[in-house]
């Protein structure tokens, strides 16, 4: 009755175990496997058994499997790098440097706060991992990084080309009369679009094969075709029709019922040399900065003034080739026409060459749409009872020129195709080359 006493006091008691007759048994047969549980189903130590391979699991099993079994979560959440290695894997096998992979990334929306849930500082981090691990696993070995964008005779040779044959055309205008001006402006028409198409395959402003990932791909020529022809034909056609014209065809110069405005359209077919030119700074520029930068973040900060010396730079050029082609062909300049257009078409055509594509249709769209608008409304206005359609423009062509319709669009239009460029092309996928389709 003592034995009972004593364990029916709080605490463990201290004095040796007991079997159910009473009698003592060995410590060695109590353990964690609960009271009343025979030696045998716990287990014994044998010779040559280390110590640590024997617990309270069972018999046979050491100490190292059970404690990464209780201490070690899924393989998903101790390598959460494999899983994403596994969804981008097609991008982690073709990269040829860690940057690609991080443009890559950067481009399917992991940010520098995403890469913290896969224990990285920042998306560079994690691409670097990423491609170390490929380079360590993969069977075949990777390419050698690209080299950097060089200029190349050439893209420059045909960059060039679209000025000089609108100069040649736009002489050959002036040089002829009736029938003979008419096939001299549409042959030269023709040599400077295909000029133009040519120069636009090649070089720093080509479009990529492919577009951006979730960019939808639209079309820009058939509304370029129209802005450029409206600066040459608009003005005159506009102030012809707020006067009831026009009653006769162009004649092909300035100083006709209905005047051309050839200098702009000459400074824009002239400006397509440093277009080119300027791209190419952007990107090699942008390639250096993305090997030096270690954040998305630092990466935008260092890229924005970079794209907005870029497009300065573009701007100061074609204001010099504006007065250039005034001064040539003895034409008023119009900067503020020009310089509008020009920018939107530059901003267009290097969101397209970066494999954005679908802001500037949308935004060329819409600037073609309102001048047609515009021309539209005073037609419209002829017709009986609809004769305030024509007051907003004949309003606007009073107070501040014929000039000022197209100077407006294309201005609201390429500052929210600027806003957008600060956006898209800051970005690190911007500057890499798009993933291949299937």
């Amino acid at each position: 009755m003592s034995g009972l006493g004593e364990l029916d006091r709080p605490g463990t008691p201290t004095g040796p175990a007991r079997d159910r007759t009473g009698s003592r048994r060995p410590e060695s047969a109590v353990d964690s496997a609960g009271p009343g549980k025979p030696e045998s189903a716990v287990g014994r130590a044998r010779p040559g058994m280390p110590e640590a391979a024997f617990d309270s699991t069972g018999p046979g099993k050491p100490e190292s499997a059970t404690g990464r079994a209780a201490s070690t979560p899924r393989r998903g959440a101790v390598d959460p790098v494999k899983a994403l290695m596994h969804r981008h894997r097609e991008l982690c096998e073709r990269a040829v440097d860690p940057l690609e992979i991080a443009a890559g990334l950067e481009a399917h929306g992991i940010t520098d706060r995403t890469a913290a849930r896969f224990r990285h500082r920042d998306v560079f981090s994690l691409a670097e991992e990423m491609y170390a691990r490929v380079s360590r696993d993969g069977d075949t070995p990777l390419p050698a990084p690209p080299a950097a964008p060089r200029v190349r005779a050439d893209w420059v040779l045909l960059t060039l080309l679209p000025g000089a044959l609108c100069a040649a055309a736009i002489a050959a205008v002036h040089l002829t009369h009736g029938r003979s001006r008419l096939f001299a402006t549409a042959a030269g028409a023709l040599a400077v679009a295909l000029a133009l198409h040519a120069a636009l395959r090649r070089g720093p402003l080509s479009r990529t094969d492919t577009d951006r990932p979730g960019a939808a791909s639209g079309r820009t020529t058939p509304w370029t075709v129209w802005l450029v022809a409206y600066s040459l034909l608009g003005n005159g056609l506009l102030d012809n029709a707020l006067a009831g014209g026009p009653d006769t065809l162009p004649t092909g110069t300035a100083d006709g019922s209905w005047p051309l405005t050839a200098a702009p359209v000459l400074a824009l077919a002239l400006a397509c040399a440093p277009a080119a030119w300027t791209a190419h700074l952007l990107t090699a520029r942008a390639r250096r900065k993305l090997a030096a930068s270690r954040g998305l973040e630092d990466f935008a900060a260092a890229v924005r003034p970079l794209l907005l010396g870029v497009f300065a730079l573009f701007l100061g050029a074609l204001a010099t080739l504006l007065t250039l082609s005034g001064t040539a062909l003895g034409e008023p300049a119009g900067y503020a026409q020009a310089l509008t257009l020009g920018a939107l078409l530059f901003l267009a055509r290097l969101l397209t060459a970066h494999g954005f594509t679908y802001a500037p249709a949308v935004v060329l769209t819409a600037a073609a749409t309102v001048e047609a608008a515009a021309l539209a409304t005073v037609f419209a206005s002829r017709l009986p009872g609809v004769g305030f359609l024509a007051t907003p423009v004949e309003t606007l062509v009073t107070t501040w020129g014929a000039g000022s319709v197209p100077t407006l669009t294309c201005g609201a239009a390429a500052l929210a195709l600027l806003v957008h460029t600060t956006r898209k092309l800051t970005r690190a996928s911007a500057h890499a080359p798009p993933e291949p389709t299937r």
